[in-house]
């Protein structure tokens, strides 16, 4: 997590809503190294993370809840990424995450 958020330019590297699960302990280990800024959605609040609570359903497509996503290649986690980086989203005025990365990232492809 530390290298991929690493990768991003410092302007859209700035805060983090994770829930209150047992996997998010090394939070501030990861806001050490990335100077990102990690806060904690109450408990029962999906709404406190919305852009997280819509991507899990788009995963959903993909993987059933509770997958073990080591039974699939690290191939095919990487295309479902792309897929999903290349579908325009209502709530980005339908354009794709991808194109909006590009503001920061100008040599993203986008075909």
């Amino acid at each position: 997590m530390v290298e991929a958020l690493g990768s991003l330019p410092a302007s859209v590297r700035r805060t983090l809503t994770w829930d209150q699960g047992n996997e998010m302990f090394h939070h501030e280990r990861i806001e050490a190294a990335t100077g990102i800024r990690i806060y904690f959605a109450d408990p029962h609040s999906p709404w406190q993370r919305g852009t997280n609570e819509n991507t899990n359903g788009l995963l959903r497509q993909y993987f059933p809840k509770g997958a073990d996503l080591d039974q699939f290649s690290d191939r095919h986690l990487a295309a479902v990424a792309d897929e999903l980086n290349d579908r325009p989203r209502a709530c980005l005025g339908d354009r794709t995450p991808r194109q909006l990365m590009q503001r920061w990232i100008p040599h993203t492809d986008t075909s």
